[in-house]
């Protein structure tokens, strides 16, 4: 027998609990499904802002009397003293799950109070807002101490708080002045990505010589993973007047990606458009995009509508939002190859093509009846981003048609309309005197970010019109992003995902580049956020009340500062700076073709299920370069070298010296896998 010594309760709790940690586990009872370890260990993972245990602690104290600001395990460090006491605790990051509290109380007849907020805008004994009943924060957790000495509280499972970095802990004892409470330990049991152990085990990863874009790739990475929750944790609707509950049911399995960690905490397809391609090249995890797809499916209407989002919030009447879910069915199919999904769900799809295509009038327009969108402040008759919408969903449609072995002619079909729409679309739709498309095919002055942004990105506008467009989004920009037209006064970083990806594809990568450090590092630099998660948006004041200024009747604390609809930069740096994309099925095709912008190196991977896709570039000068690149065996694809205007290139490819002429566009075929290295030398 070993004779440890005397030790206290809250001593032994605290290496119970570190023990558990250590060992690692799922979610409350939920299998452990998830990878165990990172497929790219490098000096990347610093970027990693997810914990290394689901059990985390506050890394400091933000606020107590005696300045406090180290936050300390174990007696005498965290003591509250007296009514209304209170100590700011913070997390450091973006967190979200049930927390525990072990204290010790003087005497019996006092209550423990917990509020938290994703801001430091709103510390306080009122926590931010997210149960949507708009006017009002969603208060305080509040535990009565019937007893002196030793106790534990954790909050109930229905009051899982799903989006916090700070928490205020305070006292209520009116009747105790001297009263005083010991926290001699807080922790948190991390709730979202329920079925990996690992929350560091990604599967993709980037890295450059400019740190803050590295901080931006892995905070949206990171934001992704807080916006895949459990199953059982949705937001309660109807909305409770006073307090929250999230423990309603958002669809099958036993993780779900929803659109925000603190709310809506619901699946929406739109968000899904930009959420999903960061999670494929960043973590990895789609097994919560295919329930969240399947939700979609679920609940498809007997007319072929999709809602616009999932239960239990089960909004209807939106035409994007039904295309977005089309959309999502494609980019998950791309990614995975998972035909069962595909088979399984193939005739409702085509139902929902139906429906929407059934909308387009004598104009050879789509008439917009399904009024709800992402924000925008007007939707409607012939709205050119929903005309966008429906040229990528006809197109992608076709693709999904010949993955899915249709017989019928469907992808001919969908590709024939939508050369058809895009003709009109151009000719009624495009302001030929500004230089950009119109809100409408009306007589409106309005030119939105949205359409012009999506009509580059997919492929939209005439080839010719893509550079003006281009530039003319340029000129909504302010020193902290790009301010919508169709919001006014409000900067969307989702419709900002769409934007920085149009100038890549406009080949104009420092304009990219200079939008995401604008827009996504003032957010990740500000002092009030999270500093590890990308926000819904925010006004171009620089304050957090998005749409506020729109008459919408809620308080600013309401916004969420963890939404996977912002992450756009996350795939973009993949696909375009680094340049490696995928065109067929899990990659079966691909496509390497890179962008230099203002950087000198740049590194990353991703994992399909076909195996390891990786690159790498360095500029050693302006007229010389490496490229380096692995790629699964089975796959084939199309190397793009960056184009140099009136030179010439000496290129070698394995040490092989391959021959070009003094065409613009450079392109090698790669037809098996393998590992390949290119240098080039411009002339």
């Amino acid at each position: 027998m070993i004779l440890l010594g005397k030790i206290s309760l809250a001593h032994f709790w605290t290496l119970a609990l570190s023990a558990v940690a250590e060992a690692g586990s799922c979610w409350r009872n939920t299998t452990c499904t998830g990878p165990e370890d990172t497929s790219f260990p490098g000096v990347w993972e610093k970027n990693i802002y997810a914990p290394a245990s689901r059990q985390v602690r506050p890394q400091s104290i933000l606020e107590a009397s005696g300045s406090r600001t180290e936050f300390k395990l174990g007696l005498g460090y965290n003591i509250l003293t007296g009514n209304g006491s209170r100590i700011v605790f913070d997390f450091g990051i973006e967190v979200g799950g049930i927390v525990s509290v072990r204290y010790t109380a003087s005497s019996p007849g006092l209550v423990l109070n917990l509020a938290f907020s994703e801001a430091r805008n709103w510390i306080g004994e009122y926590s931010d807002s997210s149960n949507g009943a708009f006017k009002q924060g969603d208060g305080y957790l509040t535990y009565d101490i019937t007893a002196a000495g030793e106790g534990l509280y954790t909050i109930p499972d229905n009051k899982l708080r799903g989006g916090f970095r700070y928490l205020t802990v305070f006292l209520t004892a009116d009747s105790f002045s001297n009263a005083t409470l010991d926290l001699h330990d807080i922790s948190l049991e991390i709730g979202f990505l329920p079925t990996w152990s690992n929350l560091r085990a990604y599967q993709g990863y980037f890295h450059s010589n400019d740190e803050l874009l590295n901080r931006i790739w892995y905070s949206g990475a990171y934001t992704i993973q807080t916006n895949i929750v459990p199953t059982n944790t949705g937001r309660q609707i109807p909305a409770v007047a006073h307090g929250w509950y999230n423990n309603a049911t958002l669809g099958p399995g036993n993780a779900i990606i929803v659109d925000g960690a603190k709310r809506d905490r619901a699946v929406w397809p739109g968000d899904m458009g930009i959420a999903v391609p960061a999670t494929f090249f960043s973590i990895g995890d789609l097994e919560s995009v295919r329930n969240g797809l399947q939700v979609m499916y679920d609940t498809q209407a007997s007319t072929g509508a999709f809602a616009e989002s999932g239960p239990p919030l089960s909004q209807k009447g939106s035409d994007t939002y039904h295309m977005w879910s089309m959309i999502g069915t494609y980019n998950y199919i791309l990614f995975t190859n998972d035909t069962d999904f595909l088979q399984l769900n193939w005739a409702k799809y085509q139902k929902a093509m139906d429906y929407i295509y059934g909308n387009v009038d004598s104009s050879g327009l789509l008439n917009v009846t399904g009024t709800r969108d992402w924000a925008r402040w007007q939707q409607g008759f012939n709205n050119s981003e929903a005309q966008v919408i429906l040229y990528h969903a006809l197109n992608t449609g076709a693709l999904l048609a010949e993955w899915a072995g249709d017989t019928t002619g469907l992808s001919s079909n969908w590709t024939a309309r939508a050369k058809i729409l895009a003709a009109v679309v151009n000719a009624h739709c495009f302001d030929e005197a500004y230089g950009a498309f119109k809100d409408n095919a009306t007589a409106t002055t309005l030119h939105p970010q949205d359409a012009n942004s999506m009509s580059i990105l997919f492929g939209l506008a005439a080839q010719h019109r893509v550079q003006t467009i281009s530039q003319r989004l340029t000129e909504n920009w302010t020193p902290i992003g790009a301010v919508a037209p169709e919001l006014p006064e409000n900067i969307s970083p989702f419709v900002s995902s769409f934007e920085i990806q149009a100038h890549f594809v406009a080949g104009q990568a420092d304009r990219a580049l200079d939008l995401i450090r604008r827009s996504w590092g003032w957010y990740i630099n500000n002092p009030n956020g999270t500093e590890s998660t990308v926000i819904e948006g925010y006004l171009q004041n620089a304050t957090f009340g998005y749409r506020s200024s729109r008459g919408y009747d809620y308080d600013a604390s309401y916004i969420s500062h963890a939404h996977g609809w912002s992450a756009g930069p996350t795939s973009a740096l993949i696909n375009y700076v680094l340049g490696l994309s995928l065109t067929g099925p899990a990659g079966s095709t691909w496509k390497l073709a890179l962008q230099f912008g203002d950087l000198t190196s740049v590194e990353g991977g991703f994992t399909s299920s076909l195996g390891q896709f990786q690159a790498s570039w360095h500029r050693h000068s302006s007229s010389s370069y490496e490229l380096s690149f692995r790629v699964p065996h089975g796959t084939q694809g199309t190397v793009v070298l960056p184009p140099v205007s009136g030179k010439k290139l000496e290129m070698a490819l394995n040490g092989k010296n391959i021959p070009f002429g003094i065409e613009e566009t450079k392109t090698i075929s790669i037809t098996k896998g393998g590992s390949y290295k290119i240098a080039v030398r411009i002339k």
